[in-house]
């Protein structure tokens, strides 16, 4: 079998390398302007760090506000921890990349999303057992389509 380009690995990375710089620039200077994030995890990853209580109510997934008050922001090459309020009560918490389900900025409509294989069509696999850590391409059998050029402006407001 021939080398593939494992693309969907590449993005994903890249993405959560994003995550990481803004993070990081958030612990050295502050959010700045309207920014807040929306940070959506699975919280059954085995090296997320949360309190029982938060998991025993978030056993699937918990979504994280970061906007007015945080505290105790460390950046990692893996992850961040924070020590966020709820009602009144901080609690931190250690959340690595690699749990990130959806990383969400609304005040510039800026959001990413990090599908898993399980999101994806089983009719897709013959055998799930059969995955590997490579993602294969297929090609299509359509005629080839003339790329198409597209600006980043046309998406900003």
């Amino acid at each position: 079998m021939s080398r593939m380009i494992d693309y969907g690995n590449l993005m994903h990375r890249a993405m959560r390398n994003l995550i990481k710089e803004v993070l990081t620039d958030v612990k050295a200077n502050g959010l700045p302007g309207d920014h807040h994030f929306f940070i959506t995890f699975d919280t059954h990853h085995p090296d997320v760090e949360i309190a029982d209580w938060l998991r025993d109510r978030y056993p699937e997934e918990m979504t994280v506000v970061m906007q007015h008050w945080y505290d105790n922001l460390e950046v990692t090459g893996e992850g961040f921890s924070i020590t966020l309020n709820f009602g009144d009560q901080p609690e931190p918490l250690k959340i690595p990349y690699d749990a990130i389900q959806t990383f969400v900025d609304p005040s510039v409509e800026f959001g990413l999303r990090f599908e898993s294989p399980d999101d994806e069509d089983e009719d897709d696999f013959e055998d799930d057992d059969d995955i590997s850590d490579e993602t294969d391409i297929e090609v299509a059998e359509e005629p080839a389509k003339e790329a198409e050029v597209v600006s980043l402006d046309s998406f900003r407001k």
